[in-house]
């Protein structure tokens, strides 16, 4: 079994607020992987900081983070995501789920991984996804 990692996760670790140890401690020996999600979300971080200094930092922190194996998104993907966004959507369901989000959950469901997140609320309603959630550090002060 592998770990997907949210993007909200690497934040935190670049920011210094979660250790990589952190990760690790809930990860343990598994396998963790990036999604292109995850770098592209990242990348406009970094690119719409307006600190010279914070953004060399980002991207610093992303070049780091892209020696980590990343996942592709290829048909199967496509078919899992239009899937979980079609049973979303549903009458009484709503639409309230980020795209971004959907991408992550259906990679994750694809290869039967376990998505490491702080925000159970952008991923506890989608079907068949493996969720554990990380404390927030802001919990623990």
């Amino acid at each position: 079994m592998g770990y997907l990692i949210d993007t909200g996760v690497w934040v935190l670790v670049e920011r210094g607020t979660l250790a990589p140890a952190d990760v690790a401690e809930v990860t343990g020996s598994s396998p963790v992987f990036i999604s292109p999600v995850t770098i592209a979300e990242l990348q406009y971080g970094a690119e719409m900081a307006i600190n010279p200094g914070i953004r060399q930092k980002r991207l610093a922190a992303l070049k780091r983070l892209k020696r980590k194996p990343v996942l592709r998104i290829d048909v199967e993907t496509g078919e899992i995501f239009g899937s979980l966004a079609a049973q979303l959507s549903r009458p009484g369901r709503g639409h309230d789920f980020r795209t971004q989000d959907l991408w992550l959950a259906a990679q994750a469901v694809q290869r039967g991984f376990r998505l490491l997140t702080l925000n159970e609320k952008d991923f506890s309603d989608i079907p068949g996804l493996d969720i554990v959630v990380m404390p927030h550090p802001s919990a623990h002060v």
